[in-house]
């Protein structure tokens, strides 16, 4: 929904149709295994780490990564697309960022500019909104405790980890309001209703593209995920979507889709033709996560790690949301 999918059907539904007269009919998906269900779609728009659990459970089909076009410049598709990017059922399309982001007019003085700074109250006081999932939390208070970067996963892996980020969290408590939906940590911003938010960067510079927003974004620890095309075993129409990835994941597709929105393409030789927004005539390279400036302090998701832990994580956290 919102920003991201209109992106998607100017810069990849509506040419895909218009060149292969296969229409695309979308559903409504906020993550999770449940869409694999009965009804399953032809084709998803999953996360990594949901896609490597789901492709173990034996879910989705395998896919041929070896039929994939070359770049624009010559690249071979395995050359090209960037690290970790190919797995044996899912491929990246698109690598986003959770990011901290805050409200400008609640800190006209000395704004937040660190992640270590959404657990300041004392400097910086107001509610804070978070996603109700453990992604990107567990993460943000393990380096606002001083651990490096490189040692988050290993030291989120044992329980003297957890514990400090809960203990960390846990500071928060009376300050935390929850989403779910994407689009609520917009809302949440301007409305005054939070001072800082997490959420995805796109959401919040689609928010600063459509008017006269008091958003800002803090670039420093954002987590950087990817997120893959998967096609369910079962599918009904399984060429007609693998047609569709191979058209998408191209480099023109791939380009045209990060000038709308500000995520990387998951392709090098995409990455390079990023230019300006087609409409607003930004120049969209320094909005992107994965541009040098921005990624400078950002963690990348390690995508296996929740692929083995989500459950037993999020059993841990919903736990301590409900105390």
């Amino acid at each position: 929904g919102g920003a991201y999918e209109a992106a998607q059907r100017a810069a990849l539904f509506a040419p895909f149709t218009e060149a292969t007269g296969i229409a695309i009919r979308t559903v409504a998906y906020d993550g999770g295994p449940d869409i694999l269900g009965a009804e399953k779609p032809d084709l998803v728009d999953m996360a990594m780490s949901e896609a490597i659990a789901q492709c173990e459970a034996g879910r989705l089909r395998p896919l041929p990564h070896g039929d994939l076009p070359d770049g624009a410049d010559g690249t071979p598709a395995r050359s090209d697309f960037l690290k970790d990017t190919m797995q044996r059922c899912a491929l990246t399309h698109t690598i986003y960022a959770t990011v901290l982001a805050y409200d400008s007019r609640a800190f006209p003085g000395r704004p937040p500019t660190r992640i270590g700074d959404l657990f300041d109250t004392e400097h910086f006081p107001g509610p804070r909104a978070l996603r109700r999932a453990p992604a990107a939390k567990l993460e943000w208070a393990l380096m606002a405790s001083g651990v490096p970067r490189r040692e988050i996963y290993n030291l989120l892996s044992t329980d003297r980890g957890l514990d400090l980020a809960f203990e960390r969290l846990e500071r928060l408590r009376d300050d935390l309001v929850w989403w779910q939906d994407g689009a609520e940590p917009v809302a949440l911003l301007e409305s005054g209703r939070a001072v800082m938010a997490s959420g995805y960067n796109g959401r919040f510079f689609s928010a600063r593209l459509s008017g006269d927003s008091p958003i800002e974004i803090i670039w420093d620890g954002q987590i950087q995920e990817h997120q893959t095309w998967v096609i369910p075993r079962g599918a009904e129409h399984p060429e007609a979507a693998w047609a569709f990835v191979r058209f998408a994941t191209g480099t023109p597709a791939l380009t045209a889709f990060a000038e709308r929105i500000a995520y990387g393409p998951a392709r090098a030789s995409a990455a390079r033709l990023v230019r300006r927004h087609p409409e607003a005539g930004i120049d969209m390279r320094p909005h992107i996560p994965t541009h040098p400036y921005n990624s400078r302090n950002a963690i990348a998701m390690d995508e296996a790690w929740y692929a083995r832990t989500l459950d037993r994580i999020r059993h841990r956290f919903e736990a301590w949301v409900g105390e």
